[in-house]
C-alpha cells in the first residue's frame, strides 16, 4: 500500500504544470502550458442545421443548434471525456437575441468526437426557474465539475440564465450529463436576497486533481472549510457554498462585495477579466484561468494585440488565503490564431475557455471560437 501511495503521489506530481515556453515569451513555474492545437482536429464541433427538437416553450420543432456551437464545458466520465456546449438556434437573431440550450458530445481521445447527441441535454423547460430567469434567452456558458458528496458523484455545473433581461449565475446538477435539475440562481437567496437580480456570470468553482481526475474541492476562507467558487464577467469576485449549489458572494464588513482581480489598462485584458473553467488547486497554490478582453481604445488596449479581442489568462491565488492574488500572467498564454478563431459572431477574435479536464495524463483545454464553433487544444507535461 505504501508503495502504491507512492506512486500515486509521484504521479499527481508529475501533472502539475510546469516552465514551459510560449509564443509570448515563457511561462512561469506555476502556470499550465504550452497548450497545443492538434493539427488539422479543430474545429471538433460545428453548428447542424439538420438537428431538430421539440422545444416545450414554443410548442413547436426547432432547429436547435442551426446558428452558432461555442462556449463548452467538459468533464471526464466513465473514461470519456464529456463536452457541453452551447448552441443557437436562429442565425437571423443577433447577438443576444437568440435562444440557447446545450448541446452534448462525448470523445474518447479527447479531440475525435464519437458521440453527439442529436437533441439538447439542458434547456429551458416548462419549470417555475425556466419561465422566470431562462426564457427566451436560455442557458449559456456552462462550466462544469464532478463532486463526490456522501459517496456519491453528481456533476454540478454553473451556467448563465438569460431572460433576456438580466443575466444571472445560476446552478444546476445531474447524476449522469443527460438529464440536469434546474436550481435557478446561485446567489438567490444569500445576503437576504441582495443579490437576486443583480447581473452576474461565469462560475469558475475550486478543484484538484484526485484518482487522475478533477473533483471539486473545499478550501479554507476566512477560517471556514468551504467550497469556493471564483466568479465575474468585469472582474473577479469569490463566493463559497456548503453544498455546491446555494452560493454567497465573499463581502466586506459594509455587506459591499470584495473585487479580488480588475482588468489592467495597457494589457490584454484591459476591458474584462471573466473567470474561465474551475479552477485548480496546485503545490504553487490556486490557478483561475479567465478570459481576457482587450479594451476597444487604443489608449487603454494593449496594441500588441486586436482591439475589442478575447485571449485567454492565469491567476494563482494563495492556497492558504484563497482570495489573495499572488501572480497574474501579463501576456495571454493562449490567443486567437486561426481563422475559424478571428471569423463568425466575433469577428474581433475570440478563444472564449470554459473547460478544463485531465485525461490520459494531458491536459484538455475548450474553448469557443469567435462565439460560432468549438475548439480544443493540449498540454502534455
Amino acid at each position: 500500500m505504501r508503495k502504491n501511495s507512492i506512486f500515486a503521489a509521484l504521479a499527481a506530481l508529475a501533472a502539475l504544470p510546469a516552465l514551459l515556453s510560449c509564443a509570448d515569451g515563457g511561462l512561469p513555474e506555476w502556470a499550465f502550458g504550452e497548450f497545443v492545437r492538434p493539427e488539422g482536429s479543430n474545429p471538433i464541433i460545428e453548428p447542424d442545421t439538420s438537428s431538430t427538437f421539440f422545444c416545450p416553450m414554443r410548442g413547436e420543432i426547432v432547429k436547435w443548434e442551426c446558428a452558432d456551437t461555442f462556449n463548452p464545458g467538459a468533464v471526464e466520465k466513465d473514461g470519456k471525456i464529456c463536452i457541453l456546449y452551447r448552441a443557437e438556434d436562429d442565425p437571423t437573431a443577433g447577438i443576444g437575441g437568440r435562444t440557447s440550450r446545450l448541446g452534448y458530445a462525448e470523445s474518447s481521445d479527447g479531440v475525435t468526437i464519437d458521440y453527439r447527441s442529436p437533441v439538447p441535454v439542458m434547456f429551458p423547460d416548462s419549470s417555475e426557474v425556466s419561465r422566470r430567469y431562462e426564457w427566451k434567452g436560455g442557458c449559456e456558458d456552462p462550466r462544469i465539475v464532478e463532486a463526490r458528496i456522501d459517496g456519491r458523484t453528481v456533476y454540478v455545473m454553473t451556467y448563465t440564465a438569460w431572460n433576456n433581461e438580466t443575466p444571472r449565475l445560476s446552478t444546476a446538477t445531474s447524476p449522469d450529463l443527460r438529464h440536469w435539475t434546474h436550481h435557478g440562481p446561485a446567489f438567490l437567496d444569500a445576503c437576504g436576497g441582495k443579490f437576486r437580480d443583480f447581473a452576474c456570470k461565469s462560475g469558475s468553482i475550486v478543484t484538484e486533481l484526485r484518482d487522475g481526475r478533477l473533483v471539486a474541492a473545499k478550501v479554507n476562507v476566512n477560517g471556514k472549510e468551504s467550497y469556493l467558487m471564483y466568479w465575474g464577467e468585469l472582474w473577479v469576485c469569490a463566493a463559497t457554498s456548503d453544498d455546491l449549489v446555494h452560493w454567497t458572494p465573499v463581502t466586506d464588513s459594509d455587506g459591499g462585495l470584495v473585487y479580488l482581480a480588475h482588468p489592467r489598462r495597457g494589457h490584454f485584458d484591459s476591458s474584462l477579466t471573466e473567470c474561465g473553467p474551475p479552477a485548480v488547486k496546485t503545490g504553487h497554490g490556486i490557478v483561475l484561468f479567465y478570459n481576457g478582453k482587450n479594451a476597444v481604445t487604443e489608449d487603454a488596449a494593449d496594441n500588441a494585440y486586436p482591439l475589442n479581442t478575447y485571449s485567454a489568462g492565469q491567476m494563482l491565488f494563495s492556497s492558504d488565503n484563497p482570495l489573495r492574488l499572488l501572480d497574474r500572467l501579463d501576456k495571454p498564454f493562449f490567443k486567437p490564431e486561426t481563422n475559424f478563431e478571428k471569423s463568425g459572431q466575433f469577428v474581433s477574435g475570440t478563444v472564449f475557455i470554459e473547460g478544463l479536464v485531465h485525461h490520459l495524463g494531458k491536459w484538455f483545454l475548450y474553448y469557443g471560437c469567435a462565439d460560432s464553433k468549438v475548439g480544443v487544444a493540449v498540454y502534455e507535461p
